[in-house]
């Protein structure tokens, strides 16, 4: 018994020393933690990319949304791998109780007692010029109005008017 314990301790330390390290930066300096890759095929730095991400979860109260966060791991991965952020245009397309990540803080603290924690963050994203899309259909639903959103937040007819309009201008969706 004590030389299995031994070994699942030492076999612990070892997977946790060999863990690859996640740093933050360096276009999204406080958001989108990322692990150095060596890739097969390095990018070229050529790359361009238009993206649109879909939400439809709420993040939870006094927690970042994991799904908004996506956009500044990749942008911050871009980055690194040598990807010019001027090279990349994103799109985040909210739906369903997400859209309550999207409330002003006066709203959000209305409604849930805290400030909206994810506000830093998408400023930080639209600074970057991240379109942050919210679906008009989840937001009738939820009684979401437009007066109620953070700066900058876009009003969509529906999530999917605004991924079939973001389509037709070239973006491609990312299904994480």
């Amino acid at each position: 018994m004590k030389i299995t314990l031994t070994l699942f301790v030492v076999s612990l330390f070892s997977s946790l020393a060999s863990a690859a390290e996640f740093s933050k930066g360096p276009v999204i300096k406080n958001y989108g933690a990322v692990a150095k890759v060596e890739q097969s095929t390095p990018l070229t730095g050529q790359e361009r990319f238009k993206i649109a991400f879909d939400v439809a979860e709420q993040g939870g109260e006094d927690k970042v949304n994991r799904r908004f966060e996506s956009l500044a791991r990749f942008l911050n991965m871009q980055a690194r791998a040598g990807v010019p952020p001027e090279q990349i245009e994103l799109a985040l397309v909210v739906h369903g109780k997400g859209g309550f990540d999207l409330l002003d803080n006066k709203v959000y603290r209305q409604k849930f007692g805290s400030d909206n924690t994810n506000a830093p963050l998408l400023s930080e994203l639209q600074k970057q010029g991240v379109r942050v899309i919210l679906c008009g259909q989840s937001a009738a639903y939820h009684g979401i109005q437009n007066a109620q959103l953070l700066p900058g937040v876009e009003m969509s007819l529906s999530a999917m008017t605004a991924h079939a309009l973001l389509q037709q201008q070239g973006y491609t969706l990312n299904p994480f």
